[in-house]
């Protein structure tokens, strides 16, 4: 669990520099994410507050993954951007294959981190497995 308490400090904190190119810097944003598309100054205040939001829950979760509530709306966050970024791709078309990688990459891997332990229960994502034993029981001192 460690490791994703880290993880999470660390997206949080990369999030936050998109907050930013949302409130002062859309061209940035649009340069990184959104490059085929137009934006608007409401665009990436729209991107920069969600950005936030997903920030803040990257911190709280962070320092409390004991907490079930927040550890699943933080875990769902990390898929909804998932999705959000996969559509806007393959539906709306405003996003480069290059930018999707990018943004899949953090979004990707965190529910690989959160795969290793969901509030002492271990989940295997890739094979949707639920087990019922402990983490330490499946991966001893791993979590």
């Amino acid at each position: 669990m460690r490791a994703l308490g880290w993880w999470l400090m660390v997206v949080g904190s990369l999030r936050l520099a998109s907050v930013w190119f949302g409130f002062f810097d859309i061209w940035a944003l649009r340069l990184a994410v959104f490059s085929k598309s137009p934006m608007t100054e409401v665009h990436g205040r729209t991107f920069g507050i969600w950005t936030l939001l997903t920030c803040t829950l990257c911190f709280l979760c962070a320092f409390n993954l004991d907490n079930k509530q927040l550890y699943l709306a933080t875990f769902l966050s990390f898929i909804y951007a998932l999705g959000h970024f996969w559509t806007e791709y393959l539906i709306y078309q405003t996003m480069a294959l290059v930018n999707l990688t990018t943004v899949s990459c953090f979004a990707g891997i965190a529910p690989q981190l959160y795969g290793c332990c969901c509030n002492g229960m271990h989940i295997n994502i890739n094979r949707s497995i639920l087990s019922s034993g402990t983490c330490s029981e499946i991966l001893g001192d791993q979590c």
